[in-house]
């Protein structure tokens, strides 16, 4: 009788163990990779989408932004962006004792607010599904507390995010060419697209004051007379091109080029069929040599969004000041003045994108992103970077952020598609830029 008694007993500790584990799921685990895998997955679907890379930087923002924020409430390393970026107010905060996984909820911020922002939902859909599949079945109460306070701090910066202009930007008229001047910008082959987004510089500020707070130093006064420092910068850009021409496809200046292209507006013609190529903007390029820093680095879950938060940020308000320029001087490019004042067949080796010259974007947001950058990884932060591997261009190493973004801006002109001034003033608006940015949010 006592054995059986024992026998049961045994049975019945069993059986409350095997009930009390059931009731008592593991709790979700958040990691990095997930992370990084849903930024990639929406530089993949802007790339689908050919986002301009002044819209692409707002893609950016906004989630990334958001991210940081649920963490920062219950961070001892990154404050609030509060009384920092322009008309911002604090998020609802989580209660302590609700169950809500602050790492969860920032992912699924990530997800929701880049959804709301591109043109194919379904596309990243597939990567939201799997992921909430997953952490259903791992612990479904938590899931949806989560889910339920996500969805409130989506709410309220949707409602921040719809006042930044952008909505009214769209219905803005389209940019008017001046054909009567010759120093004007005029649409350039193969598409003689219409200036992209001329109404940027209205867009609501992250940080600066106004889209004109670090406004460069004019260009060169247009002039076709040989001894006019615009007619030297011309000529350099016309025979720096046939130089690397001659030293053919495999020169150092033609892969410094290509690797920094980033348009995505690059469409190649066969016969009849035109079709574009795959390209990352420039903000993405940066935005994945983040990526890279952030792995070389093993940061944490924090750190990780951090690094994003304010790299986007800078790369936002860069494109902002420098579009505000861009539509200002309404400068000419290159291949325009070289093909119709001094050799009609010439071609630039880069497409030239579809807007005014001066200045260089890829400078103003290179030097931007590379003083956030070091200001977060320090000097001298050696990386390879591979974000171009995908487009079939191989792997560039850098001794620092300072030396890739030099290099970037010297590949406009290696490809031909701006002058000497847009490249070395755009550079030092984006570092001004950059400075401002890290002093403001206190990197």
């Amino acid at each position: 009788m006592k054995k059986l008694l024992n026998k049961n007993y045994i049975r019945l500790a069993l059986i409350t163990l095997i009930v009390s584990s059931c009731s008592k799921p593991e709790p979700i685990t958040i990691t990095t990779d997930q992370y990084h895998a849903s930024v990639n997955k929406v530089i993949d679907i802007m790339i689908h989408d050919i986002f301009s890379p002044p819209v692409a930087s707002r893609v950016f923002a906004y989630p990334n932004i958001t991210a940081y924020e649920i963490l920062a409430q219950n961070s001892s390393k990154h404050k609030s962006l509060e009384g920092k970026v322009t008309g911002y107010t604090a998020i609802p905060k989580a209660d302590a004792n609700s169950g809500v996984n602050l790492k969860l909820a920032a992912l699924m911020a990530h997800l929701e607010i880049s959804r709301s922002l591109i043109f194919s939902e379904e596309k990243l859909d597939v990567l939201k599904d799997s992921l909430y599949t997953n952490f259903k079945n791992t612990n479904l109460e938590e899931f949806e507390v989560t889910q339920t306070y996500a969805n409130k701090v989506i709410d309220h910066v949707k409602a921040w995010m719809d006042k930044d202009n952008y909505k009214q930007t769209r219905t803005m008229p389209k940019f008017t060419v001046d054909i009567d001047d010759l120093s004007r910008w005029q649409p350039t082959p193969p598409n003689y697209m219409d200036g992209i987004e001329p109404h940027w510089n209205k867009i609501r500020p992250f940080l600066l004051d106004s889209a004109a707070q670090f406004k460069p130093v004019p260009p060169p006064t247009f002039s076709l007379e040989k001894d006019s420092k615009f007619y030297e910068e011309l000529m350099e850009v016309y025979n720096v091109s046939q130089d690397i021409t001659k030293k053919g496809d495999d020169s150092e200046e033609i892969q410094i080029a290509q690797f920094w292209d980033c348009n995505p507006f690059v469409s190649v013609t066969r016969g009849h069929f035109m079709f574009a190529t795959k390209k990352i903007s420039p903000g993405a390029h940066w935005i994945l040599i983040t990526q890279i820093a952030t792995k070389k680095t093993n940061s944490d879950f924090e750190d990780t969004v951090n690094a994003y938060a304010k790299t986007s940020i800078a790369i936002a308000d860069a494109f902002i000041s420098c579009w505000d320029e861009k539509y200002r001087s309404n400068l000419i490019r290159p291949e325009t003045v070289i093909n119709q004042h001094i050799d009609p067949d010439w071609l630039p080796i880069l497409q030239t994108p579809p807007f005014p010259e001066y200045v260089s974007g890829h400078s103003v947001v290179s030097g931007a992103a590379s003083v956030v950058l070091t200001e977060i990884f320090g000097d001298n932060f050696a990386f390879d970077d591979d974000s171009e591997v995908p487009y079939g261009i191989p792997v560039r190493s850098f001794n620092s952020f300072y030396d890739a973004s030099t290099e970037a801006a010297l590949s406009r002109l290696y490809g031909g598609i701006h002058y000497r001034a847009a490249i070395d003033n755009g550079l030092d608006q984006g570092k001004k830029l950059g400075h401002f940015a890290a002093n403001k949010l206190n990197l």
